[in-house]
């Protein structure tokens, strides 16, 4: 079958490698894609946001099924887009309806959800600028830190953690008043969770699901976790808490009541559920969804699915994942992300990539990358995530350091703390 991937980074790139590996490909094809990703497939110059032109690259490719890498398209109903043709609607899609992808792209929606179907998750209040004073009498209620998250896709900049409740209030009135732009006009107070965080991914029909190997992202800049919030510097799995008996916990108080709770509201889901989860003393709570794969979990998480990776989309496509088996590799998988000087702040582009050839042992997943002429250059804040297999944590980081170190850009870094926690 011809495939088509939508999105340009690392996970897409990642989605790639593994889709290709299926006997189930004729052709593999990418929207927009990245220097990486060509070597993989065909690159389509279609952004992921213009409907029209992938509804062309569609029909123009004869693409059997379609796989979303990215949320936005999602949020923004590529799914109803595709079921509301008549030439696109028999196509294979992975990936939400709209209704669906809010559980991601509005977080009072993800919260009332929780709260109707009784999953676990910290108390909140949902505030516009119509309940502003009822927001700050919650904010008094609370204990320090405080958690204020803009309830629309904020490109994951819209979460604050603030220590002290004067500068909370201030905070709450700035997002009020655009400070994450339409994304910030409503805002979820949050009570703050303590504990280790996990990123559990599933893949269901709406009726039933398969869960995927689960990882550990690291957000911040700073080794330590210090410093800033990024899309993600590195990714481990399997994840040393996450064990039987957490996992066990966590399907029964979360994924099956999630998948139950979509089909109770009758919410068309085809697709991923990221379960962004902390762990509270042994017991799962979840801070949030995301409708599609994590970035940079994917680049560890598909070294560990060694069965046919597009029968399970094939599966979640057309509602058969219960006939559908997965098939885990027992070693570890980690992922480091090299990134922009400056990132996630002010970076520059366009700098020239060495040393992508001379890799060992691990698989460099571009993430911002573009080929000018004959040099690949970088192209975003995240630019390559270096993944690597190994016995153990300690061996599998050891490997993607070492080849970390034989890649080079001006201005690059990347943590060398990996898996500290753990």
């Amino acid at each position: 079958m011809n495939i088509l991937i939508i999105g340009s980074g690392g996970r897409e790139h990642a989605l790639a490698w593994k889709v290709k590996q299926s006997s189930k490909v004729k052709r593999l094809f990418i929207a927009p894609g990245n220097a990486g990703t060509s070597l993989l497939g065909t690159n389509l110059q279609v952004g992921v946001s213009d409907f029209e032109g992938l509804k062309c690259a569609v029909l123009d490719n004869q693409i059997d099924l379609v796989l979303v890498g990215p949320e936005v398209p999602l949020c923004e109903g590529l799914y109803d887009f595709f079921k509301a043709d008549s030439s696109l609607k028999h196509i294979k899609f992975v990936g939400p309806s709209k209704m669906g992808a809010q559980l991601e792209g509005s977080k009072d929606f993800a919260k009332e959800f929780m709260m109707r179907h009784q999953i676990p998750t910290a108390k909140y209040l949902a505030v516009t600028s119509g309940n502003l004073s009822e927001g700050l009498s919650f904010l008094k209620t609370m204990n320090a830190p405080y958690v204020l998250k803009a309830d629309g896709l904020a490109a994951g900049k819209g979460v604050l953690i603030i220590n002290d409740l004067q500068e909370a209030e201030t905070s709450l009135k700035e997002m009020l008043d655009g400070q994450f732009g339409a994304a910030s006009s409503k805002v979820v107070i949050e009570e703050f969770l303590s504990g280790i965080e996990c990123s559990v991914f599933a893949i269901t029909d709406g009726k039933n699901y398969r869960i995927l190997p689960v990882a550990k992202d690291y957000k911040r800049i700073g080794e330590g976790d210090t410093g800033l919030n990024t899309g993600g510097m590195g990714a481990i799995s399997p994840v040393s808490f996450a064990d039987e008996v957490y996992m066990k916990k966590v399907e029964d108080r979360i994924i099956r009541p999630t998948v139950e709770g979509l089909k109770a509201d009758q919410i068309i889901y085809n697709g991923f559920i990221f379960f962004g989860l902390i762990n509270c003393g042994g017991e799962p709570m979840v801070i949030e969804y995301n409708v599609r794969m994590g970035d940079p979990e994917t680049e560890a998480v598909m070294l560990r699915i060694k069965s046919d990776f597009v029968d399970l989309l094939i599966g979640a496509a057309d509602g058969t994942v219960a006939e559908k088996s997965i098939e885990i590799d027992d070693r570890t998988a980690v992922t480091v992300m090299m990134v922009s000087g400056g990132y996630p702040g002010n970076y520059e582009k366009g700098k020239v990539i060495c040393g992508l050839n001379s890799i060992d042992g691990s698989i460099a997943f571009h993430a911002g990358t573009k080929q000018i002429g004959d040099d690949v250059c970088s192209d975003g804040g995240r630019v390559i995530a270096v993944s690597s297999y190994g016995k153990n944590m300690k061996e599998a980081l050891s490997c993607s350091y070492k080849n970390a170190q034989l890649i080079n850009f001006d201005g690059m870094y990347f943590r060398k703390d990996l898996g500290f926690d753990l």
